[in-house]
């Protein structure tokens, strides 16, 4: 089968790497996804992945400590989460990259936006680790952000626990709706909570596609890049 897509921008969560131990990392669930994403890459594609750090450390949510601090730490999480999936995709023999946002030179390559399309055209796999590298901004706000600076065509949000995007949350109230197709300012106008404004805003002024589909079935990410409908698409036409 054919990909749809040249460039894309997977956002994977940290609670995606945890599997159902629901914090920390998961091998055989990295594993996985590690497969799928081989998969994807053995197709041509060039693919470049954003983690979270939500399975170590959720910053918006620790009250207890200074937000910026908080954030930084979180920032670390992503980057213990990078690590993890580059092993496992090397040992899967996919030659992958690390690029954090925060100067750790011993362990990944800072995020240089030139080397970074570099690497893609050789058909590295490329990981942004440490979000973009300042607080106050998730990690959804910094894949919008690497998907315009290294001009994706598409960014795969891939969610935990969700198949696509509903008009109230499916596990609690059965009778929500899924949207097939939405617009970015719907989202906005509507409260989804998808991903936060400011990532949302950066996507529309930007008029990058989002395909937000379940990641509970790692083949999944095969599947939207060959054409499958599944999940939701945003887009602005």
């Amino acid at each position: 089968m054919e990909p749809i897509f040249k460039r894309i921008v997977l956002k994977l969560s940290g609670e995606a790497l945890a599997g159902d131990k629901g914090s920390g990392i998961d091998g055989y669930t990295i594993k996985k996804i590690s497969k799928e994403i081989k998969r994807v890459h053995d197709l041509g594609v060039e693919v470049s992945i954003v983690v979270g750090g939500g399975n170590f450390w959720r910053g918006a949510s620790a009250k207890e400590l200074d937000r910026t601090t908080s954030d930084h730490i979180g920032m670390l999480g992503t980057v213990m989460n990078a690590l993890a999936l580059q092993d496992a995709l090397e040992k899967m023999g996919v030659v992958t990259r690390v690029q954090s946002a925060i100067d750790m030179k011993q362990i990944a390559e800072p995020y240089i936006r030139r080397r970074a399309i570099r690497h893609l055209e050789k058909a590295r796999v490329v990981i942004f680790a440490a979000g973009s590298g300042n607080p106050y901004f998730s990690t959804d706000t910094a894949a919008a952000l690497r998907a315009a600076e290294i001009e994706a065509d598409v960014i795969l949000l891939a969610k935990k626990g969700v198949d696509g995007v509903y008009d109230s949350d499916p596990n609690i109230n059965n009778s929500a709706k899924k949207f097939e197709t939405l617009k970015y300012i719907d989202i906005l106008n509507l409260g989804l909570g998808i991903m936060d404004s400011t990532a949302t805003s950066l996507c529309m002024d930007n008029q990058i596609p989002l395909i937000v589909f379940g990641i509970d079935e790692p083949e999944n990410i095969y599947k939207v890049i060959v054409g499958q409908k599944i999940g939701t698409h945003v887009k602005e036409d």
